[in-house]
């Protein structure tokens, strides 16, 4: 596997990682378990991190020149970078709401 191939692969790994984590956050959140949903939640930002470092690796490499391949995997790669993205930007906004949806709970 070349570096290419190998960044693109680092791309879903990260993107998919962050989802989970991300997701995972949500799951303690609704659980009421908020420090370790704080704890996903940036473990899905370091994983988020990774890949955009991985797709800057390429955007890098494109803009000195080195042609990249645009296969199905490269697009399957960015796809799962832009729905890790979207995702991680509504679960934080959800995970927000749940927090204010169970401070009303419990004063009932």
């Amino acid at each position: 596997m070349d570096n290419i191939e190998q960044a693109i692969m680092n791309l879903i790994v990260n993107s998919g990682a962050a989802k989970s984590y991300a997701y995972n956050a949500l799951s303690n959140v609704n659980e009421k378990n908020y420090s370790l949903a704080e704890e996903n939640f940036k473990q899905a930002n370091e994983y988020l991190l990774l890949a955009h470092n991985e797709q800057t690796t390429l955007l890098t490499l494109e803009a000195n020149g080195e042609s990249l391949n645009v296969n199905a995997l490269f697009v399957h790669a960015q796809d799962h970078l832009m729905n890790a993205i979207s995702e991680i930007t509504l679960i934080e906004q959800i995970i927000e709401l749940r927090k204010i949806l169970n401070t009303l709970i419990e004063k009932q």
